[in-house]
């Protein structure tokens, strides 16, 4: 669902933001983070919290419940073998050979022995010998980072959270062109193969899974609200550190 939101949120938001604030982008990092429009961030991020606490979360939450822990651990793993296509892409984008072999060794092997990602058999691998294959994070975004296009100033999306000018403009690429789930909106890799290439299906599973990434992180949600003194910083200046780490590739490989 909100994978599919994403197109329209996207592209509304660079054209706003570009003409609004692109002029304060570059913010000396000693004076603070880069966040000329903490006003309007902190205004979407309250309607966020709003909308995570009274609609998305309750029905994380009643997923949870009904859901056992087996097979939410293989809907969490199919979702993130479809996402190894979009790591795939990027990684050979950047010209990371090694992350673009461990990610398509990881698609290849739990998309056939793990019954189309069902089982993450290449974790499994990995824990059991020296062969690396586990989850690598690679977007677009991280794409344009690694070719020197600065983050610009961060910005709160509605409904999917931090991001950055670059990361905006990164998450509607992946979604329109490589995203299995999304991008068959414009069909550019499906149109050989229009059965799967159609609203019916695409949208109950966007739809599942954010609510798996949201039920995941519930917990998460719950220990931040208790410990951090302002929410809208903490996640502003951590979103804003864990991409540079990623951009750099210093964290290269992750269970996501």
């Amino acid at each position: 669902m909100f994978n599919i939101i994403r197109f329209k949120v996207t592209a509304f938001l660079v054209l706003s933001i570009f003409l609004s604030g692109c002029a304060s982008t570059k913010v000396n990092n000693q004076n603070g983070p880069d966040d000329p429009l903490e006003p309007m961030n902190r205004a979407i991020f309250d309607f966020n919290e709003k909308f995570y606490d009274n609609i998305l979360d309750p029905v994380a939450r009643g997923y949870k419940r009904v859901t056992p822990d087996p097979i939410e651990l293989v809907v969490g793993n199919f979702f993130s073998n479809l996402n190894d296509v979009v790591v795939l892409t990027n990684s050979v984008l950047q010209l990371n050979y090694e992350s673009a072999l461990a990610s398509s060794a990881r698609l290849l092997v739990n998309t056939t022995f793990g019954v189309f990602g069902l089982i993450d058999i290449a974790s499994d691998i990995s824990a059991a010998s020296d062969v690396n294959l586990n989850k690598r994070n690679e977007d677009f975004g991280q794409t344009l980072g690694r070719y020197g296009i600065d983050s610009g100033p961060y910005i709160v999306l509605p409904f999917l959270g931090p991001s950055s000018v670059r990361d905006t403009f990164g998450i509607a690429v992946d979604s329109f062109f490589v995203d299995p789930v999304t991008q068959g909106v414009t069909g550019v890799f499906m149109k050989g193969v229009p059965y799967l290439n159609t609203t019916a299906l695409r949208l109950p599973v966007a739809t599942a899974r954010t609510i798996n990434s949201r039920a995941q992180f519930l917990d998460e949600d719950k220990t931040l609200e208790e410990a951090a003194l302002d929410k809208y910083e903490f996640l502003r200046d951590a979103y804003i550190q864990r991409r540079k780490s990623l951009v750099n590739n210093t964290d290269t490989a992750e269970v996501k």
